[in-house]
């Protein structure tokens, strides 16, 4: 999934059964590359080479949790997050608009979110190519 060399301290995939209640969580055309690196990596963490330097996956079980339990409603309408920065970022897809989806960063304590995004990779796809890249090797 990640390309060899990369700096990502992964957990065991996610089981079809936690993709599948993320599937159904969702109600949403999530992209492929998403449930691909869930299988592959379950949580993890590694660099990134922009802002916020770090990400932290969150497990497939917890994001459908968060989902149902509409957690991240209130003040982060229209992004699905599926991880973090470990110090006060959200990572996220935007899905206010049409697929594909950039992957934004989003400050916690900030609702306020046109202070707040920080965007990241146009798409789920290209924000996995910087996955487990320190700043320095971009």
């Amino acid at each position: 999934m990640l390309k060899p060399g990369r700096a990502w301290q992964g957990n065991v995939g996610a089981s079809a059964e936690a993709l599948s209640k993320l599937r159904a969580a969702s109600h949403l055309p999530l992209p492929g590359k998403l449930y691909e690196f869930l299988a592959f990596s379950d949580g993890g963490e590694g660099p990134l080479p922009l802002n916020p330097f770090y990400f932290i996956l969150t497990s497939a079980a917890v994001i459908a949790d968060n989902l149902n339990s509409h957690v991240f409603e209130e003040f982060f309408r229209g992004f699905l997050i599926f991880g973090s920065n470990g110090g006060g970022e959200y990572i996220a897809l935007d899905v206010r608009g049409d697929p594909p989806w950039p992957v934004v960063a989003l400050d916690m304590t900030n609702i306020d979110i046109a202070e707040s995004l920080m965007p990241l990779a146009p798409s789920f796809d290209e924000f996995v190519t910087l996955v487990g890249v320190e700043a320095t090797d971009a």
